[in-house]
């Protein structure tokens, strides 16, 4: 039986440092090898020549470069396009990118799955399948056709970032380090549900931006969408948060999904102007679109903008997510779970 080879993609500077010196291979070695994988963005060892043909043939023995291409795309008529990746037998992920005007954002993917529970997630209701690796992580920009296109990326798709907080970091650095992608990490937000011990490293160890799945200012309501409250709760949350100085560059945002006659009323623009009090921040209102096995239903238009228009005049800056691709579900999990559901079908 061939050995498996060990893949290339996801690996640090440092890991190829390594690996040059157990190789007993030229110390700029390492860095020839994060040039031609990470910005040159070749998938065959053939084509970096200015690495012998000795090494090179160790390369082709030993390990792959590891990009794995898209199997599916969904294109909406916003122009919003969805992907889709096997990783594994029934094992698949999403990654949506999303073209503006001023800015191509890429929405990635942490997790197969996700363990959280929130009420209003069709990723949860996969359950947990598996973290992503660095390199699963980072192929997904690796692999994009509008890589060359791409100024932001946010860790919003499947999966909870800080409970693979390992893999999400190191792809964040290979995303923003010079031998790397070099994005500025004032391009990279994550997303998180307020894992808090993983949340601090996060803070303490990136430059990236922070957001919080908030949902309700209330923490019977917060539990009751995400699970999650009953053991980091939100007070503890927003102390977190004031022990760090995010100054003028560094910015950490709340998100917050509008759930009719759940979370949209006056009672909650008072306590989130009370919770997020003394904290520079904002707040991402987002508007629902119901998945199945939810009795959850989105707020009207019209109070989405009242409720905007009330926490701006109170002080807290806040503005509308536009929905994107609607059309081709792009709500996070939709894809992947028809296409599990679908290969496990039977084929009469």
């Amino acid at each position: 039986m061939d050995k498996e080879k060990d893949i290339l993609v996801g690996k640090t500077l440092s890991d190829f440092q390594e690996l040059a010196r157990e190789r007993g291979w030229p110390k700029f070695t390492a860095r020839q090898l994060t040039e031609w994988i990470y910005q040159k963005n070749v998938s065959s060892f053939e084509e970096m020549t200015n690495i012998s043909k000795k090494i090179r043939q160790e390369l082709e023995q030993d390990f792959e470069v590891g990009l794995t291409p898209h199997i599916k795309v969904s294109t909406s008529t916003d122009g919003t396009k969805k992907y889709l990746y096997p990783y594994g037998p029934l094992k698949f992920i999403e990654t949506a990118y999303i073209p503006e005007e001023s800015r191509n954002t890429l929405c990635v993917s942490s997790q197969i799955g996700c363990k959280m529970g929130c009420l209003f997630c069709m990723t949860g209701k996969q359950g947990f399948q598996g973290n992503l690796t660095a390199g699963q992580i980072v192929n997904q920009v690796l692999s994009l056709p509008e890589r060359e296109t791409l100024s932001n990326i946010v860790y919003m798709g499947m999966g909870e970032p800080f409970d693979n907080l390992k893999a999400v970091m190191k792809s964040v650095e290979i995303f923003t380090a010079d031998w790397g992608l070099g994005m500025s990490p004032k391009r990279i937000t994550v997303s998180t549900i307020g894992i808090i011990p993983a949340m601090k490293e996060f803070i303490e160890n990136s430059n990236a931006h922070l957001a919080i799945s908030l949902h309700s200012p209330f923490e019977d309501e917060r539990r009751k969408l995400m699970p999650i409250e009953s053991v980091y709760s939100l007070p503890q949350l927003i102390d977190t948060l004031h022990e760090y100085d995010f100054g003028r560059q560094r910015r950490v945002s709340f998100e917050y999904i509008m759930f009719k006659d759940v979370n949209d009323q006056k009672k909650h623009v008072n306590q989130i102007t009370k919770l997020l009090h003394g904290l520079r921040a904002r707040v991402n209102l987002i508007r629902f679109h119901p998945i199945p096995g939810t009795p959850l239903e989105g707020t009207d238009d019209a109070t989405i903008e009242w409720f905007r228009d009330e926490l701006n005049r109170k002080g807290i800056k806040t503005t509308i997510r536009a929905s994107r691709g609607q059309d081709i579900e792009a709500a996070c999990g939709l894809l992947s779970t028809k296409e599990m559901v679908k290969m496990q079908e039977p084929d009469f």
